[in-house]
């Protein structure tokens, strides 16, 4: 059973929930006591989910990118518990490869569904929010829309929208009493790779690998969401190396790049070195 903490009886709606990080998520808020909102495009994930950790969660099939289903989404909420008070849009994917390699599907579905689908949520939720003049909207970006590295154009664009987005959502609802965060992480072992696009599997066997080593796991980054609900905070960096790495960028840009291309220049050299050997 739930244990009864500050966040008792609240209602946590996660898009993304079945798998990685929703669904981690979805299992610390359900810990303190919320009641969940489990929504993801894979029906039998978040039933799995229901069914594990009992009836305080409710699944909700949809696509985060169907203005229909969020509107449905929010009304079998408020049919159940009347309200939502912490918001997670999680639901993503990843698309890999330079700019000049990654097709203009690709881009489409990477925007539509990392940046299109966390605004859509935004908005279903926003109305309701303000009229209660509480909630904390948590939006799910990621490291690559901070790092301005190269080989994840598409992506690395989508999730710096979602930054810039939250970055100014903030600002437009402060004054109603909502919070907004921008979640930041690095690499974690989730089921990203799965659904993943690029050219070649050099790229997923690259994410697995860094994936594997992070030493950050999924819970960990719930945790961290967990605390920025307690204590509302921003910017949420959840890997040690990404936390100076980012105040470097934005306090000695062209040092930061130096630094970006020396790393860049090692990876290009050791790819042409397993090429060599492979041939």
């Amino acid at each position: 059973m739930p244990s009864s903490s500050g966040q008792a009886n609240k209602v946590v709606m996660i898009t993304g929930a079945g798998a990685g990080l929703g669904e981690a998520m979805a299992r610390r808020f359900h810990q303190s006591g919320a009641q969940i909102v489990a929504c993801d495009v894979v029906a039998d994930r978040i039933q799995a989910l229901a069914d594990s950790l009992g009836p305080e969660v409710m699944p909700v099939t949809m696509d985060v990118t169907s203005e229909a289903d969020w509107a449905d989404a929010m009304h079998q909420t408020m049919e159940r518990f009347g309200r939502v008070d912490v918001l997670i849009n999680n639901a993503g994917v990843a698309v890999a490869g330079r700019l000049e390699d990654t097709s203009l599907d690709d881009w489409r579905w990477v925007m539509e569904i990392d940046l299109i689908g966390v605004m859509l949520g935004c908005q279903a939720v926003l109305p309701m929010l303000r009229e209660q003049k509480s909630g904390h909207i948590i939006n799910v970006a990621s490291v690559a829309g901070l790092a301005g590295a190269p080989e994840i154009n598409a992506y690395g664009t989508a999730k710096a929208g979602v930054v810039a987005l939250s970055e100014m959502l903030r600002a437009e609802v402060k004054l109603d009493g909502i919070e907004v965060s921008a979640l930041c992480p690095a690499f974690v072992k989730t089921r990203l790779t799965e659904t993943m696009r690029a050219n070649g599997d050099h790229f997923e066997k690259r994410v697995k690998r860094w994936m594997e080593q992070s030493g950050v796991s999924a819970d960990d980054v719930a945790e961290v969401v967990y605390q920025a609900v307690k204590k509302p905070k921003f910017m949420l960096l959840t890997h040690p190396q990404t936390k100076w790495l980012w105040r470097l960028k934005r306090w000695a840009p062209e040092l930061y790049f130096k630094l970006l291309m020396r790393g860049a220049k090692k990876a290009k050299l050791r790819a042409a070195s397993k090429t060599k050997q492979s041939s």
